[in-house]
């Protein structure tokens, strides 16, 4: 455990948002948010749909185990909260972290009906700054489908660089085996 992280902060202001962790008995919201986007997300996060399952139970017993995974400075879960409807529309996961370097991946996704408003675009810049300033992060990276340019976009737009090709790294759930795309962020060229 690292002690100089007990206090860091659970909730993330932005213009438009609210990027906290979750609280007990939001699984049935969260699973709301699966659910109206799992065209999407079946495709590019069957791990995650597959973990959060198909009723409020499973999915509250996700969420708990991020909450203590949290707790336990293992990784860190958020949710994207709208400012104007407080409904749930997006997640944020930094992950894989190893304290060694100290370095950890970031994926995350948002509402089909919030997409290309620039709301992705200041989280991930606030989320950054979480990363380097409060968790103390040397590097951050992230890996996205070789055709989701829409993801490479923000990546590169919020100062990821691109570090190469994973070929055959990823599965789909119908079976098809797929490239991945892998960018990099470091404190180094963190300007903040």
């Amino acid at each position: 455990m690292r002690p100089q992280l007990f206090n860091i902060d659970t909730a993330l202001l932005t213009s438009n948002c609210v990027v906290r962790r979750f609280r007990e008995n939001e699984g049935g919201v969260f699973r709301n948010l699966i659910e109206q986007n799992k065209d999407y997300l079946q495709d590019h996060f069957p791990i995650l749909v597959a973990e959060v399952g198909a009723d409020d139970d499973s999915a509250e017993c996700f969420l708990r185990e991020r909450i203590a995974a949290w707790l336990l400075q293992q990784d860190y879960a958020f949710g994207i909260w709208h400012n104007e409807s407080t409904e749930l529309i997006g997640y944020v996961h930094i992950f894989d972290i190893n304290w060694e370097v100290p370095m950890a991946e970031i994926s995350y996704f948002i509402d089909k009906d919030h997409m290309k408003q620039g709301l992705m675009t200041e989280v991930l810049a606030r989320v950054l700054r979480f990363v380097f300033r409060q968790l103390e992060l040397e590097k951050i990276y992230l890996k996205t489908l070789s055709d989701n340019f829409a993801s490479q976009r923000l990546a590169r737009r919020v100062g990821f660089s691109r570090e190469g090709d994973l070929r055959n790294e990823f599965r789909k759930p119908g079976g098809m085996i797929a490239d991945l795309v892998r960018f990099g962020f470091s404190r180094e060229t963190y300007g903040e």
